[in-house]
């Protein structure tokens, strides 16, 4: 078996034998297959495509790449949320929280930056302190202890998919349904869970710009999940706009914590409870949806979610009193405003823009081995739909080096559509699926 003879019938859009998906992933876990090999069977991948047996035996191959953490020792169901990835996306540190108070063990396995999306482990990080790489003894402690654990992939848990991951984010190979579903299902399978909560975001800041492309990788996932014997539901979320007034690591924990403490952006909160609240009923800690969802609040208003999150960053290492005092956090040095040339109406806030202009400063990667600038970002002041004047301020840009704020504040201005007539308000949860 030759692995060029794999890319070309991948290239070709031919369907791959089990063993020969078998031969790759091995092969390249291994080292035996070099980087640009796999980049390259990526890319054929990305245009061909895969059938549905070919990702089941893809997600089983990455997950059968290492250990598996067995929480079977743990009372109580196993739930986890996944996002695929968005501008300002912070709800994971909201809506584990949330779950946890409410009695759910949430087991939180989580990645880094990924083309113009933050990363939660990054996000986790900027916190002083505090420790992703905990061991899966750690992990399984803490959880038994708490009930919420965040951790990142080690090289023992679907090590296959942490090696793909880094590689799709700098070979233009991440937009691709079968990459992505098989690479979230096989890491998430890893932690033990018993059902799991998606996020699937569409729109200009998200990997999925169509909602047809969405709900066809919101699909895979459930049947992925099904397959193994997991209960899975998926929320398609809009990300036309960026989530939240934060981008940026420290910026995102600064806001994350000013949500769990009930005084958080509408859309942000709105979406966290209802992610929390499936949680809750699929961890069987409420008797109906309605039910779960006023646990969430519950939750959220007496402030026990926010404590919750508090203990878990304790438990790792993290300084807690950085949610209370964000002085204690990595701050920027330098900030620009950027202001609407002209009144109106905030008609759109490309996400992608942002999300591009923030990785610019330093909060994302360009290449695998960058390192983030914890400190920066961008903070909006307005959102779609509102109303501004000539002059006004849209947003101000946070940054500690200079070199490329010039670049990334034409991006961000030209992010912002100023119209005279006040847009359709869009919503902000499109569509259910499982």
């Amino acid at each position: 078996m030759r692995t060029v003879d794999l890319i070309q019938r991948k290239r070709d859009g031919e369907e791959l034998a089990p063993e020969e998906i078998d031969y790759l992933i091995q092969g390249y876990t291994a080292g035996d297959i070099p980087d640009y090999q796999m980049s390259s069977f990526l890319m054929a991948t990305f245009f061909s495509g895969m059938t549905d047996r070919e990702v089941s035996r893809l997600t089983e191959c990455m997950l059968s790449s290492g250990d598996r953490v067995d929480l079977s020792g743990i009372e109580g169901v196993k739930v986890d949320k996944h996002s695929t990835g968005g501008v300002g996306d912070k709800t994971s540190f909201i809506v584990a929280p949330l779950a946890a108070a409410a009695g759910v063990v949430v087991p939180m396995m989580s990645g880094r930056a990924l083309g113009h999306t933050g990363g939660t482990l990054d996000k986790l990080e900027s916190i002083p302190g505090f420790r992703t790489n905990i061991t899966p003894d750690e992990f399984r402690n803490q959880l038994a202890e708490i009930g919420l654990a965040f951790i990142g992939q080690s090289d023992q848990l679907a090590p296959a998919d942490r090696k793909l991951y880094a590689l799709r984010d700098v070979t233009g190979t991440v937009e691709s349904i079968p990459l992505i579903s098989s690479s979230i299902m096989s890491k998430k399978l890893a932690e033990g869970i018993d059902a799991l909560v998606l996020d699937v975001k569409v729109g200009s800041g998200a990997f999925m710009k169509k909602q047809v492309d969405a709900r066809r990788l919101a699909q895979a996932m459930v049947g992925i999940g099904r397959r193994m014997d997991k209960k899975v539901q998926a929320l398609i979320t809009d990300m036309n706009q960026p989530l939240g007034y934060a981008i940026g690591n420290a910026l995102e924990i600064m806001e994350a914590s000013q949500t769990l403490q009930n005084a958080g952006p509408a859309d942000l909160t709105k979406l966290s409870l209802e992610l929390a609240a499936r949680m809750i009923f699929l961890g069987k800690k409420a008797a109906s949806l309605d039910e779960a969802r006023r646990t969430a609040e519950k939750h959220l208003v007496d402030g026990s979610a926010y404590r919750k999150f508090k203990q878990a960053v304790q438990a790792q290492g993290g300084n807690p009193q950085a949610l209370d005092k964000f002085e204690l956090l990595p701050n920027a040095t330098g900030m620009r405003e950027i202001t609407s040339p002209r009144g109106g109406y905030v008609a759109a806030i490309d996400a992608e823009d942002i999300g591009v202009a923030s990785n610019m400063i330093g909060a994302g990667r360009d290449k695998k081995e960058d390192a983030i600038d914890p400190a920066v970002g961008i903070i909006l002041e307005v959102k779609a739909g509102e109303k501004v004047d000539a002059g006004s301020v849209l947003c101000r840009i946070y940054y500690t080096k200079e070199d490329r704020v010039d670049e990334a504040a034409e991006m961000v201005e030209d992010a912002f559509r100023i119209s005279a007539q006040k847009p359709d308000e869009r919503e902000l949860i499109l569509e259910v699926v499982g």
